[in-house]
């Protein structure tokens, strides 16, 4: 495996991000406009894995909602499929949030994660576990709610993190 740098995202990592999303297999694919507009906006609370080389490997989109600046909303998180199993995903998270906490915006994460997925379920238990943190899981949206086909949406938050 390739040294990897984890950083802050450009605008020019928003056509990888869309392909890792696509490729996964298990995200809600945005439009390719939106993977671009979300590292040029909100590029602070976000974070990529980039290969010795430049090429991005692996994406994490948060936000601040404002009337919750101290929480960090992950909204996707995804590591290219050759690249998975090597604690990528881990790596960007922990990156990311001590980023964040550095700067002094940030006490809890919060995600929202399907029953199916066992993945992101791990991910984020690891997560709490490895920052000593407690984890809420709570319904947030339920099937019935979506217009199409989709599994209910849990909830996580996690915190308060110090």
């Amino acid at each position: 495996m390739d040294t990897l740098a984890m950083t802050v995202p450009t605008v020019e990592n928003g056509a990888a991000a869309w392909r890792i999303a696509r490729d996964s297999g298990v995200l809600d694919v945005n439009s390719s406009y939106s993977y671009l507009l979300w590292f040029k906006e909100f590029a602070r609370t976000s974070a990529v894995a980039l290969r010795s080389g430049g090429a991005p490997v692996g994406f994490v989109t948060g936000f601040h909602r404002p009337e919750q600046p101290d929480a960090l909303a992950v909204w996707q998180i995804a590591v290219d499929r050759e690249q998975r199993g090597h604690g990528i995903a881990s790596a960007m998270l922990d990156h990311l949030t001590a980023r964040l906490a550095a700067a002094g915006a940030l006490r809890y994460l919060e995600t929202t994660v399907s029953p199916d997925n066992a993945a992101s379920d791990r991910l984020f238990r690891s997560f709490a576990k490895r920052h000593a943190a407690p984890l809420e899981r709570d319904m947030l949206f339920p099937a019935e709610l979506f217009p199409d086909a989709h599994e209910a949406e849990f909830l996580y938050r996690i915190g308060p993190l110090r």
